[in-house]
């Protein structure tokens, strides 16, 4: 049933408190869906490693296997028919649905996505589980949206919600969780999102701990922070990884568009490039094959040499890109963080054999690349930097890590590479096309912060020209809510609250973005 206007705004004025409980039950079911997800796909890594094994002794049995393939790759085909919204990571989906561009069927996705990454981690593709646990999370914070029958507004807290149980129980990092859900899905810091989406991580969290142990994802030997006189070799680094960030973005697309021009391959007939790719370095590069969370166990504690480091660089790159661009239900999330530190392990490897760097510090710049490449790529820096922190324990780290990811970021910038998720979600628009309801809808609050050198600082209300079909409710400085007059000031740090119709939704969104965000 719908909700008039007049109970939204009421019901909106208690969200603090009723969305610290729906992020408790959002968490928990959320947390106990990727929960299972991670631990099913963890059991497919371990079923392939045996399989392998058994395949590797006579050429009938490879054979079989490379059937077997085959087979999946059918079923993944199937599904990805059966609902096209499992593609990929899930990430640009969500992304999408945020701003009101696409819409996702929860009951559809849950067990479309759940089984399609089973069948691609038993397959050994070069494929993550974090961007699908964020879409299986929203998606289980949809459907409790649903069954609780709560309005657009409130839905867009509880996928906001179930994004961060999700990165939150598929990494053990519940800050990182919380920052990616305000940095890339909800792009909002308010109090009330906030609060939410800490109680849905955290409870997400202390399940996974409960199940899976508190030890970190990496256990990275960190013997001590890098002295002075190596940050310039951090600032070199991060101007590597920008670089290198924005060629990934640059070929992830491009082998994504190949795919797409190969109008003679069916879905199946794309899905049976990776799978049979799968299956040849079963065989010959077995270590290229799942998450890659060895390979990052391999570098960091083990004498590897420069070209070993590179050659497993390159064919973790090429075939990362190769699975992924076939659409198949998987993300870039992890297998990018892997390519970092094979960078950062490369960099320093070079730097001990050729300009005297003390081996000692090969862990540091592994651990640095991870949250600089992923910081060029996703354009995330504050979660990348929280995330490894999260992922490694390790404190000592926090100033060379703000320094390499910032120093990426801008690299990645100034070469004009757009965030990876944004370029994804564009590739998918221009697919599917833009979904827009015929109907006015539900009306929709949402909450736009006034950023600083935007064209909104300073100015007054009736300076400015704001969207169309779009009202200004209020507008929220620190503790104070103020109603809106032509002779308002919006002050920078202003949460600007509007109300727009479920059908204008995606429209008001990309010129109140501009306006919040654009220089003068």
């Amino acid at each position: 049933m719908k909700k008039d206007t007049t109970s939204m705004i009421k019901r909106a004025e208690r969200f603090q408190i009723i969305l610290i409980g729906e992020g408790i039950l959002v968490g928990g079911i959320a947390g106990l869906v990727v929960l299972l997800y991670r631990m099913c796909l963890e059991g497919a890594g371990k079923v392939l490693n045996v399989i392998l094994a058994y395949a590797r002794q006579s050429p009938l049995r490879m054979a079989g296997w490379f059937l077997l393939l085959m087979l999946m790759a059918v079923l993944v085909a199937k599904l990805l028919t059966y609902e096209p919204m499992i593609s990929g990571s899930g990430i640009p989906q969500l992304e999408g649905e945020m701003v009101g561009k696409l819409e996702q069927t929860w009951w559809k996705v849950l067990p479309a996505k759940f089984a399609g990454g089973f069948l691609c981690m038993l397959g050994g593709l070069a494929l993550g589980r974090e961007g699908p646990s964020i879409q299986i999370g929203a998606m289980a914070g949809k459907g409790i949206s649903k069954g609780l029958d709560r309005g657009k507004t409130e839905e867009k807290f509880l996928l906001t919600c179930g994004a961060s149980a999700g990165l939150a129980a598929a990494f053990h990092a519940p800050l990182a969780g919380v920052m990616f859900s305000l940095e890339e899905v909800h792009k909002n810091f308010s109090v009330s999102v906030l609060l939410s989406v800490m109680t849905a991580s955290l409870t997400a969290d202390f399940l996974g701990s409960g199940v899976l142990g508190v030890d970190s994802v990496f256990q990275f030997d960190i013997v001590r922070a890098l002295p002075q006189e190596y940050y310039g070799l951090i600032l070199l680094l991060g101007v590597v990884l920008g670089a290198m960030g924005a060629f990934y973005n640059w070929f992830t697309l491009k082998v994504q568009a190949l795919y797409g021009k190969a109008k003679h391959l069916s879905t199946t007939g794309k899905l049976m490039v990776p799978f049979l790719c799968a299956g040849i370095l079963g065989f010959t590069a077995p270590e290229l094959l799942g998450s890659g969370h060895s390979l990052i166990e391999y570098l960091t504690h083990e004498d590897v040499m420069l070209g070993t480091v590179l050659l497993i660089l390159a064919g973790r790159f090429i075939f990362s890109a190769v699975s992924f661009g076939s659409g198949a239900p998987g993300g870039i999330f992890f297998p990018l963080l892997v390519l970092g530190g094979y960078i950062g392990g490369a960099f320093a490897t070079a730097g001990v054999q050729f300009f005297g760097l003390e081996p000692l510090y090969i862990n540091n710049f592994v651990l640095l690349a991870m949250a600089g490449y992923f910081s060029a790529i996703v354009r995330a820096p504050l979660t990348g930097i929280i995330l490894i922190f999260e992922m490694t324990g390790s404190l000592s780290q926090m100033m060379s890590l703000s320094m390499v990811s910032i120093v990426a970021y801008i690299t990645a910038t100034l070469m004009r590479s757009k965030p990876i998720y944004e370029s994804l979600l564009e590739n998918l628009l221009r697919k599917l096309g833009r979904k827009v309801t015929k109907d006015h809808g539900q009306k929709i609050l949402v909450n736009y912060v006034v950023r600083q050198g935007s064209r909104l600082e300073d100015a007054l209300i009736s300076e400015i020209r704001w969207p169309e079909n779009c009202l200004l409710v209020s507008i929220q400085r620190g503790t104070q809510e103020i109603i809106p007059k032509g002779r308002t000031m919006l002050l920078t740090g202003d949460t600007i609250v509007t109300m727009t119709d479920e059908r204008d939704r995606a429209v008001v969104h990309d010129k109140m973005e501009r306006l919040c965000s654009d220089m003068f």
